[in-house]
Order: C-alpha cells, then sequence, then structure tokens
C-alpha cells in the first residue's frame, strides 16, 4: 500500500524541505520505494537533492497543467530515491490554474499513474496557504505531517495552519487528518525551546513524534552539496535523529 503524506507549514525555515529530503533518504535506506515531490517553486527540494532547478524539463508544474501524460520522475541511483522535481516556472501555476476545472485535486490526479511504484510518497509544500498547498493537502491520502521549529514564533502559524487543514476537510477532502507533528531545530540549552515542546504537545496531545530534530551545522551544510544527512553527515545528531523518525514513522505505520 502507498502512504502519501504532505510536509506543510506556512511559515518559512523550520525544517520542512529538510525534513522531507532526509526522512525520505532513511526510509529509502531502510528498504522503502520512495518518492520525494517538490511542490514549492523555490525548488529547494530539488537542489537539496543535487537536481540543477534550471534544467528541469518536466516536473510537478506539467504534472499540474496537465502537460505531461506522465510526471517526470528522476532517480538517484545513489540514494534509491525518487524525485519529481519543480522549477521556477511552478510559480505561475496558482494563477494559470485559477480558471481551471478542479484545480484543487490536480496533483492528487497527477501522482495516479504513480502510486503502486513507490510504498511512500513525501509532498513537500511552500511556505505558504495558497493553491498550490490545497493541492498538496488534498493529495494526503495518508495525512499530514507538520514540522514546528522550537522557537516561540513558530506557534503562532499553528491556530491559522489548523483552520485550513479544518476548511479543506470540511470543503475537500473529509478524511484529511494530521499524522503527526515533527519538533526540529531544538536546542537543549534553551528553556524557551524545551516549553515550545510542552505547547506543541498539548495543542496537539498524541500526535507529535517522540523523534526530536535538534539543532545541526551539518544539516545545514547538507543541501550545499546536494545531498541527504544520510550520506553528507552520516554519523552526526541529526543523522540520528532522522533516522529514528524513519524508524518511529514506520512502526506507526505497521511497517515491519
Amino acid at each position: 500500500m502507498t502512504r502519501i503524506y504532505t510536509l506543510v507549514n506556512q511559515k518559512g525555515g523550520v525544517g520542512k524541505t529538510t525534513t522531507a529530503i532526509n526522512l525520505g533518504a532513511y526510509l529509502a535506506q531502510l528498504g522503502q520505494r520512495v518518492l520525494v515531490v517538490d511542490l514549492d517553486p523555490q525548488a529547494n527540494a530539488t537542489s537539496c537533492l543535487g537536481v540543477d532547478k534550471s534544467t528541469v524539463s518536466g516536473g510537478t508544474y506539467e504534472a499540474l497543467l496537465g502537460s505531461a501524460a506522465m510526471p517526470f520522475v528522476l532517480l538517484n541511483e545513489r540514494l534509491k530515491l525518487a524525485l519529481l522535481p519543480s522549477s521556477p516556472s511552478l510559480a505561475g501555476a496558482e494563477v494559470e490554474l485559477v480558471e481551471e476545472l478542479a484545480r484543487e485535486t490536480r496533483l492528487k490526479k497527477a501522482l495516479q499513474p504513480l502510486v503502486d511504484r513507490y510504498d511512500y510518497i513525501l509532498i513537500d509544500c511552500p511556505p505558504s496557504l495558497g493553491l498550490l498547498t490545497v493541492n498538496g493537502l488534498v493529495a494526503a491520502k495518508n495525512g499530514v505531517l507538520v514540522p514546528v521549529q522550537c522557537e516561540y514564533l513558530a506557534l503562532e502559524g499553528l491556530g491559522q495552519l489548523t483552520q485550513t487543514i479544518q476548511r479543506v476537510r470540511s470543503l475537500l477532502f473529509p478524511d484529511l487528518k494530521v499524522r503527526g507533528v515533527i519538533l526540529t531545530m531544538f536546542d537543549p540549552r534553551t528553556n524557551l525551546a524545551t516549553d515550545v515542546v510542552k505547547e506543541v504537545n498539548k495543542h496537539f496531545p498524541n500526535q507529535v513524534f517522540k523523534s526530536v530534530v535538534p539543532r545541526s551545522i551539518r544539516l545545514a551544510e547538507a543541501p550545499s552539496y546536494g545531498l541527504p544527512i544520510s550520506v553528507y553527515a552520516p554519523s552526526s545528531v541529526g543523522a540520528q535523529a532522522y533516522e529514528l523518525l524513519a524508524k518511529e514513522l514506520l512502526k506507526g505505520d505497521g511497517v515491519k
């Protein structure tokens, strides 16, 4: 069974793309067939996997606009990880989709031909709550993964995100759910980080992953080399955290 999760948070800089890439890499390392879908016009997930976004001639833009019969998937043989890449042209998709019928379900339909090929599909959304993100939410068959930075300002946007999820649930996708909240950039030296962890657990009881991702220089460096942390610095604390997160997700999904 293919599990489709969408990573979403309208606040930028919370580790959303970092989580999509590294969680995907470890799921692949643990024997899962994984596809990462870059739904962000900034194409950070594409760049983080070593693909030059300026060379992408087929990807999420073409998939959403229906100009490709089959989405153009790139396979990284070294990582055993597949990517549906993004490009700057995706920035125009929200405007172009406004007049289209069933515009909120375009991504869901585009992924249908790929479903049986993968065990996990991870969709990396832009840091906004626009039409692209709504497409990501509607395609999230098994739920939403919400990375939350362990800082005070990160909490402020959770209410708005929750409202958007409820709106999509009521209008478009009644079965949409939050699969889990992932705490990122945790600094154990600060009381604030600990307070944020407590607050998030209070707002999302029994939905917060036990695996907490710490602040890590290695995690920040890895994207510039076009590599996930599992390859760039596998012994680092950041790598260990994402490996534990992948195992926790698999266990929760009943995957042995």
